[in-house]
């Protein structure tokens, strides 16, 4: 049987989440799916899928199957198209993205909107999750992630910084007084990002490093959430520059300790292969970099 097709015809499955939506999504018998996916796994000597009545999900040859066969759709794509008309070729077909509810909601719609402008074959996809993504299983294509602590097995592209500001707002200040030093966030009600410095928050002043213990009665994995308690004169809170920056010239919050500079954070597109991405993938990444060098993040 051809590999190619065996390829398409597994990927397709993997997509859909069923054979039977890989036979309508392929106009093919749900019997000519199955041979191929039987073929797929006694090619690979091991079973690729856990079928239940539920769905079906990738075993751990399935995801190392998953990759091989998307990059070798990828390849059999790039091939088929003369070589000095690929710069010419328009991107096209669906990009899946993964990122939180503040890069979804702040950072990707100017990005997002222009893209779609200029190339209206593509359909870009967006789910948005705090949690870290599985690529392979959640059928992901890019991911963005703002972390200092990324895994160094995985394929990542730097696009930017994100900066951060400890804010709040005059009236919690005035009663409850104004920092000084950092080592005066311990008399305060923190409130803290999750997945950012549980207990501690590290700051620079004059290339010295500075770690302040904080604690509060509000904690969340989502920023904004934080955010419009922080809105409400509940404490203080770091929070991403873009977001806070218009609301302390607007007189709505007060940087606090604005001498001490948090530790910023990095910007990463995920993906799972450095070769034989679709040319949407690669123009999209190209646009999301120049982006980040213009945005003050």
């Amino acid at each position: 049987m051809d590999r190619i097709t065996a390829a398409q015809v597994f990927v397709s499955i993997v997509e859909q989440g069923s054979m039977v939506g890989a036979a309508q999504a392929l106009d093919m018998s749900r019997s000519m799916v199955t041979r191929y996916l039987n073929e797929m796994e006694n090619w690979a000597d091991a079973q690729l899928l856990h079928r239940s009545t539920r769905k079906l999900t990738l075993t751990a040859a399935g995801e190392k199957a998953f990759v091989t066969c998307r990059s070798l759709l990828s390849f059999a794509q790039e091939v088929s198209m003369p070589i000095e008309q690929d710069h010419e070729a328009q991107p096209e077909g669906t990009i899946r993205i993964a990122c939180s509810q503040f890069v979804a909601g702040e950072l990707l719609p100017r990005v997002v909107d222009r893209f779609l402008d200029d190339y209206q074959k593509v359909h870009i996809d967006i789910h948005v999750s705090n949690q870290v993504t599985n690529l392979v299983e959640d059928r992901i294509d890019l991911a963005i992630r703002i972390t200092n602590d990324l895994d160094p097995n995985i394929i990542a592209r730097h696009l930017g910084r994100c900066r951060s500001i400890l804010c709040a707002t005059e009236e919690y200040l005035k009663q409850n007084g104004h920092p000084v030093y950092p080592d005066d966030l311990v008399k305060h009600n923190c409130l803290i990002y999750s997945n950012f410095g549980k207990s501690l928050w590290h700051f620079t002043k004059d290339e010295q490093a500075v770690v302040a213990a904080v604690s509060g009665n509000y904690s969340a994995n989502e920023s904004m959430l934080l955010l419009h308690s922080v809105l409400k004169g509940r404490g203080i809170s770091l929070q991403p520059h873009y977001a806070v920056q218009p609301l302390i010239k607007e007189r709505k919050l007060v940087h606090v300790l604005p001498n001490y500079e948090p530790n910023s954070l990095g910007i990463y597109a995920i993906y799972r292969s450095r070769k034989h991405q679709s040319i949407a993938i690669r123009k999209l990444l190209d646009r999301l970099v120049e982006y980040f060098k213009q945005v003050e993040t």
